[in-house]
Formats: C-alpha cells, structure tokens, sequence
C-alpha cells in the first residue's frame, strides 16, 4: 500500500518504538483493570468520559496495542482496534492470546479504515490518530463510521502544553515558545504530530456534524511523580496547566 509521508514515517517510528518500549509496556496496560488516562494515569471513575458501553460497537484509531479496547471488551462493549503498524498489531494479538480476550484487529490507516458507514456508537482514540494522523483526515472518518447519536472521544496533548513546549527534547516551560496560529502540523521525533488550536477543532467538528459535549482538561493528582518515559511535562507543571485534554462529541 502506498501510505502518506507522515503515515510511513509514523508506522516506522512505531515499529521501532514497539521492540523498544511499547512491546514491553503492553502487559501492563492490558493487565489493569481500570481505565485511566493520560500520562498520570488518571481513573475514568473520576473523569467519567465514556457513554455506557455494554453491547455498543466500538472503532479505536490508532489503537496501537489495543489496551484500549481490552479494557472497553471487559466492559461489555465490541471493539475493533485500526491501526497501521503490523509489529503493534502482531503485540495486540500475543495480549489477546494471554489474557483470553478476542476482537477484531484490523491493519489500516485510521483515516481510510475501510469499514462500513455507521458501524459504531463509539469512536476512541488516545494517543492514537487523535495525534498522528490529520484531523482533517480522521474526524471526517469518524463522523463517518458513527451511527447518529453515537460519540467520539479523544485523548490529546493540549494546546496550552505545545505553546509552551521548545523544539527538541526540552519539556515544557512557563512561556509561551511557539506560535498558535498556523498549528497543525508538527514533525517531532522520528514522526509527525498533528494538533489544532481549539477554534479550529470547534469548526472541524461542525463541519463534519459532530457537537461538542465535553472538553476535559486533565489535572495531574497531587500524588502524580513526573513520568519515566513521557517527559515532555512535569507533573507540578501539569498540576498547574492543562497538559492533556480529552474531548467528547455526538454525531447529529
């Protein structure tokens, strides 16, 4: 398959990353046994993002190794994970065998997955292509699969955080360093983020018939230690600021 600059570059570095870390990350996220969010692992039982999931038919974008959609298969729901990085995907299947926990995993650009219209009540992405991929790319796909009245939620880094994020593996400090207007794309890494200012998702969502429902600003807890790998942002910054946020929306 021909892929986009970005996405080829993206699969590579996720393919590096999965032998690297990921790989040997995965047990631990498909062994907790609550949903949590975010660098500092924040609980869903005190976010509170998610609709009811039982029985509802579930797409993940970008579902890396899947840990995701394990956590919402254990509650009821039916989740297919998309993703376009065979070595995740190949990672995702030795968690299903482990823990028993079967559901489809589909190899795919999360903006061309290929599956049929109105498939889902629920779209999820956490750091998946709510990061990776464009979202004037993704959001018209995930309008797409939602049925009306089913909802999309995402994780992201926030818009505050990457104003005051410096290029290069510096975290964030206290001043604004980078220019909001014309944010979008951003190569970083071996890869290529994509982040929008606020404005600009509002105007993408309604173009492509979603409303908002919620925008959570995640608060790192006081008992939060600064992460291991994810260092970007320190957690007394993110206890100050917004370092993540997870948006929720309906289709109309």
């Amino acid at each position: 398959m021909n892929w986009s600059d970005d996405a080829a570059r993206n699969r590579e570095l996720w393919t590096k990353s999965n032998a690297e870390y990921t790989g040997k990350k995965a047990r631990e996220g498909w062994a907790a046994e609550e949903i949590s969010w975010g660098v500092f692992g924040i609980p869903e039982s005190d976010v509170r993002v998610l609709p009811e999931l039982d029985g509802k038919d579930v797409v993940e974008l970008g579902c890396g190794t899947a840990y995701v959609s394990a956590w919402l298969a254990r509650r009821g729901a039916r989740p297919v994970g998309v993703d376009i990085t065979p070595a995740q995907l190949e990672t995702a299947r030795e968690m299903q065998q482990e823990f028993g926990l079967e559901f489809p995993l589909i190899e795919a650009d999360a903006a061309e997955t290929g599956l049929p219209d109105a498939c889902a009540d629920l779209v999820v992405s956490e750091y998946g292509a709510s990061i990776w991929v464009d979202p004037y790319r993704w959001i018209p796909e995930a309008a797409r699969l939602l049925r009306p009245g089913g909802e999309l939620v995402f994780l992201r880094n926030s818009t505050l955080v990457l104003l005051c994020s410096p290029e290069g593996d510096v975290p964030a400090g206290e001043q604004l360093v980078r220019p909001q207007f014309g944010l979008h794309r951003l190569d970083c890494w071996d890869g290529v983020e994509f982040h929008l200012a606020h404005g600009d998702w509002i105007r993408l969502f309604r173009a492509n018939g979603l409303e908002i429902v919620d925008l959570v600003e995640l608060q790192a807890p006081e008992s939060a230690a600064s992460h291991e790998y994810y260092d970007y942002v320190s957690s007394d910054w993110a206890r100050k600021w917004p370092a993540e946020e997870i948006w929720r929306a309906r289709k109309r």
